[in-house]
């Protein structure tokens, strides 16, 4: 699901356009009115209504019918916040962003995507690339490396220049078509937030998937990188998520160190190390030894990824997607520039799944020195949960790295900070395999330095979560 929507500064949601797209149902485009609240901490609700497309469980016929969603948020300052589907229509996670007016001209320039989800079978499917656009909206160069269930396209494939290639803002919802040498034309809608970063979501029928597009990057940046990843364990078929430090000394990637938790098999690899290949046509290449992702029993070895450097609101970072036909791992790395943590309120965001369900919590909290307290929605596939009180029953606060941990009574969790802002996590429960995020909540105009959303919540949807709810 991705979309806009205007608030009228006291509770009505005057207009707006979302594209919800899954495995049996849809809404392409479809206009949109409603309600918001909001609370002095920040956590709110907005509720609307839109007429859907479902599909039949037998897949020979379909109905239109009135659904009203709701989507649960905390803010994080007034133009930019966390947010989380609370129905019991499905579950899903991602960010809100206070949106700008984008000419076509604006976007002329040289950018760096992901996206990822699912094919139409259900296997997890994920991709990275840059284009540049000229202030037509057309593609001049591109390239995208292609993760189907595992699976590396090879090398990049070249997006095609010219007329079949272009990223439109002159159409509501604005568009781009994506024309890729030898694999397919990619359709998508796209919702931008400014000319550095856009929304994507695909509307072809070919895959199920979302992302975001930033600006190019154009190095990786040198020291410590902070990272969290979401792919699956492709020969056990679990969801694997893994996060931790790579450190950049000129192209060698030295004092690493990962957690990772494993179809709930939680544990620690300390001696990450590897390459990062120079950036050639703003793409460059990670090598990771002593990295687990997948192999049997967890033991570390060597993986690949590919890695296409970005900005985003003031942060550097690098989208990377594993290449090595090992695995389908997606994630994000930023450079670090803080390793405290303020005593002060955050929002949360955290989205995990286990062999049944998928889980989604929004939160809001305060930190101290021993600890954290507040208040957390939980939506556990349909199933809400409204207005719980957090408390912490261990709290570890960061060490010089920037790492620390939290056991909670709804979720616990490694932490490692981006900025003095923006803390990414993993979930280290045994039953459930998560990442998210916090935030510093401010009372300024300006968002989070970094948006970890650029690939925290489109991470790998793992085929036996990857359905709808429908009613």
């Amino acid at each position: 699901m991705v979309g806009t929507l205007t608030a009228n500064g006291s509770g009505t949601v005057s207009s707006g356009t979302v594209d919800i797209v899954g495995a049996n149902v849809s809404a392409a485009a479809q206009a949109l009115n409603g309600s918001y609240s909001i609370t002095a901490d920040g956590r709110g609700q907005i509720k609307f209504g839109v007429k859907v497309t479902v599909e039949n469980s037998a897949g020979t016929g379909t109905t239109t019918k009135g659904v009203t969603f709701v989507l649960d948020f905390v803010l994080t300052s007034n133009s930019h916040g966390l947010v989380t589907e609370f129905d019991g229509n499905g579950t899903g996670s991602g960010t809100i962003d206070l949106q700008s007016a984008v000419s076509q001209a604006q976007l002329a320039g040289s950018y760096a995507f992901g996206v990822s989800g699912v094919g139409t079978t259900g296997t997890p499917f994920a991709a990275v690339g840059n284009l540049t656009l000229d202030s037509t909206g057309a593609v001049t160069a591109g390239e995208e490396d292609i993760n189907n269930a595992g699976t590396y396209s090879g090398a990049p494939s070249p997006i095609t220049p010219g007329t079949t290639s272009t990223v439109s803002v002159g159409t509501t919802p604005p568009s781009a078509s994506l024309a890729v040498a030898g694999v397919d034309t990619y359709k998508f809608d796209v919702f931008p937030i400014d000319n550095t970063h856009l929304k994507l979501i695909e509307t072809d029928g070919l895959l199920l998937t979302s992302g975001d597009v930033y600006t190019q990057g154009t190095s990786i940046p040198t020291g410590q990188l902070v990272f969290t990843m979401a792919g699956e364990n492709i020969s056990a078929q679990t969801p694997l998520d893994s996060g931790g430090w790579l450190t950049n000394n000129s192209g060698t990637i030295s004092a690493g160190l990962e957690d990772f938790n494993d179809g709930g098999n939680v544990n620690t690899a300390t001696a990450v190390g590897g390459s990062i290949a120079p950036v050639t046509g703003g793409r460059s290449v990670f090598t990771l030894t002593g990295f687990v992702n997948g192999a049997a029993s967890d033991v570390p070895d060597t993986y690949t990824f590919a890695a296409y450097p970005f900005t985003a609101g003031g942060a550097n970072g690098v989208q990377l997607l594993e290449i090595d036909n090992g695995g389908i791992t997606s994630g994000t790395a930023y450079a670090q520039t803080a390793t405290t943590l303020a005593s002060q309120g955050f929002g949360l965001n955290l989205t995990g799944v286990n062999t049944v369900s998928e889980e989604d919590d929004i939160a809001e909290f305060t930190t101290t020195s021993t600890g954290f307290s507040g208040i957390t929605d939980v939506n556990d596939d349909g199933t809400t949960q409204f207005d719980k009180a957090i408390s912490t029953s261990s709290f570890a606060a960061p060490d010089t790295n920037g790492r620390g941990q939290a056991v909670t009574n709804f979720f616990s969790f490694n932490f490692y900070t981006v900025n003095s802002s923006t803390v990414l996590l993993l979930e280290i429960d045994t039953t459930q395999v998560g990442l998210g995020a916090f935030e510093l909540q401010s009372g300024s105009g300006a968002s989070s330095a970094a948006q970890p959303a650029a690939s925290l919540f489109r991470a790998v949807v793992h085929p036996h979560v990857a359905r709808s709810r429908q009613k």
